[in-house]
């Protein structure tokens, strides 16, 4: 294994799948890479006239989680490549074209909204899971 891809959003659940992934990259020796997906079509279409700026806010804020997330994940696992950014669309979106992208070998993702109503409706682990161009690993985050 070379790459692995998580995905964070500054959420405890996104954290505990980013240890994990960090914790698998360390034992495989692959480098990782921790990425945060940004935007929301709505809230574009309704702000059309400062949607540059929106997104321009939006990507800054999202880099800047990802680059928490991979100097928390440095400190606690050191040895470990890791390397961090973001990109604009959905959550499973961006997952499944970040892996192809950077010729992802797996893909880690935590288990939130799996359960009950969420799903049967879907969630973003079961859209990467459907969809991922590689291997996909569901860390338990939450019971």
């Amino acid at each position: 294994m070379k790459t692995i891809l998580v995905g964070v959003d500054g959420s405890e659940t996104a954290e505990k799948a980013a240890a994990k992934a960090a914790q698998l990259a360390a034992q495989s020796g692959a480098s990782l890479h921790v990425v945060t997906a940004f935007g929301n079509v709505r809230a574009e279409s309704a702000l059309a006239r400062d949607a540059d700026e929106w997104r321009s806010q939006a990507a800054q804020t999202a880099e800047a989680i990802a680059a928490e997330s991979a100097e928390t994940l440095r400190a606690h696992v050191p040895g470990v490549r890791i390397s961090s950014g973001a990109a604009h669309g959905k959550p499973h979106i961006v997952l499944i074209s970040e892996a192809s992208r950077i010729n992802a070998d797996l893909i880690v993702v935590g288990n939130r909204r799996m359960q009950g109503v969420q799903r049967v409706l879907g969630s973003i682990a079961s859209a990467v899971a459907h969809r991922a161009p590689c291997d996909v690993y569901i860390a338990h985050t939450v019971s």
